[in-house]
């Protein structure tokens, strides 16, 4: 099965008020899709089940910093005038946590039972860009060589997805830097730029697919005009000038290869608390485990598959040992294979640029700092 991750962008824009907006949601729902967009839990924008425009985190916006995430009020009534926060959409394509296989008693034996995997119909409203590349990097990972993932197979081809081109960069962005943002160019189905200007309100919808563009001429609009697409140009011209962290990707990958014994990492690791928060924040980290559960009576057992992350021991233990059983050699495994040997396995990088790393550290760890704390090291040469 293959997952459509070019656009198609044949169709003239189209301009769409907010009841349009609306529109586009109930029509999802029409379609039997449940849709999923940003809301505000818990004190952050997190992803969530929505019904309409009014579940969107209007009023609010975010500030980020290394470390640092809070929300902040806004008056101007703009639907996304925020940037990610701490969980993406690779929970709903590939669960943190799903049973594989189940076993019962039967008579003197067992009968195993592997469960079929599960396949909602589910819109992604309010995709960012770099979101975007995010899913493109796991759909290669995952579907893209001869053994597909089937719990993601199925659940990616039930999605439709809604981006949403920036307006606003955070201080931990640089999607810039990795070329994944912060206008959306392709994966989607329907893209949305919200302009607001001299007064007027409103959202330039572009369609990346045929069902995108079928989905939205059911929808009232008008054709947008010049004036108005060079606004929507603006607006992401803007977010891109935001970027508050940048990464210098030059000779990455033998940058990290020819440095395996720098003393930065025992410096990071000084820091490093391996709480692996920025594996489960990362929206292309895709390690999982296998766990096997057995009932108090023996006569039924489970088998789960759950996410993993490289910053615990466990992760590369064999017999006699953990391979990398310090966090210096953790963390140097987890940003070398991001930023480096990503592109040996996949072909592209690891990394998108969406800061979620930089942000959810407890202690503040900067993936982009570090990269330029070790070119910097290499070219005074301190290796």
């Amino acid at each position: 099965m293959s997952i459509e991750t070019t656009s198609n962008q044949t169709d003239a824009p189209r301009i769409l008020e907010r009841a349009g907006v609306d529109g586009v949601i109930r029509a999802l729902r029409d379609l039997s899709y449940n849709v999923l967009g940003p809301t505000v839990r818990d004190g952050a924008i997190v992803y969530d089940d929505i019904g309409s425009t009014s579940d969107l985190p209007i009023g609010w916006t975010d500030e980020q910093e290394a470390g640092t995430y809070r929300l902040v009020p806004r008056t101007d009534g703009k639907l996304f005038a925020y940037n990610v926060g701490p969980n993406s959409w690779k929970q709903f394509l590939l669960p943190s946590s799903v049973m594989l296989t189940r076993a019962e008693r039967d008579g003197a034996g067992f009968k195993v039972v592997d469960e079929a995997p599960d396949a909602p119909r589910q819109a992604f409203f309010g995709v960012r860009a770099c979101e975007l590349r995010a899913i493109a990097v796991q759909d290669r990972v995952l579907l893209g060589r001869e053994f597909k993932d089937a719990i993601y197979e199925a659940r990616r081809a039930n999605t439709f997805i809604v981006a949403v081109n920036c307006g606003k960069a955070t201080g931990t962005c640089f999607c810039v830097s990795m070329g994944s943002g912060p206008k959306a160019t392709s994966g989607f189905d329907l893209a949305l730029t919200e302009v607001q200007s001299n007064g007027s309100h409103y959202f330039v919808a572009q369609a990346g697919s045929e069902r995108g563009g079928k989905l939205l001429a059911g929808i009232p609009s008008r054709e947008a005009t010049m004036a108005e697409l060079q606004a929507a140009d603006g607006v992401t011209a803007e977010a891109a000038a935001q970027m508050g962290r940048k990464m210098n990707t030059d000779g990455i990958q033998d940058l990290f290869k020819k440095n395996r014994d720098s003393k930065l990492w025992s410096a990071v690791a000084d820091r490093c608390l391996t709480c692996g928060n920025c594996t489960l924040v990362c929206p292309t980290c895709f390690c999982t485990k296998v766990q096997d559960t057995t009932d108090l009576t023996g006569d039924h057992a489970e088998r789960w598959r759950r996410w993993d992350s490289c910053f615990t021991v466990n992760f590369s233990y064999i017999h006699g040992g953990s391979v990398r059983p310090t966090s210096s050699a953790r963390y140097r495994h987890w940003i070398t294979h991001k930023l480096a040997t990503w592109h040996d396995q996949f072909g592209e990088s690891g990394c998108v640029g969406c800061g979620r790393c930089i942000s959810w550290c407890p202690v503040g760890i900067d993936i982009t700092a570090e990269a330029q704390n070790l070119r910097d090291e290499v070219s005074h040469g301190k290796p």
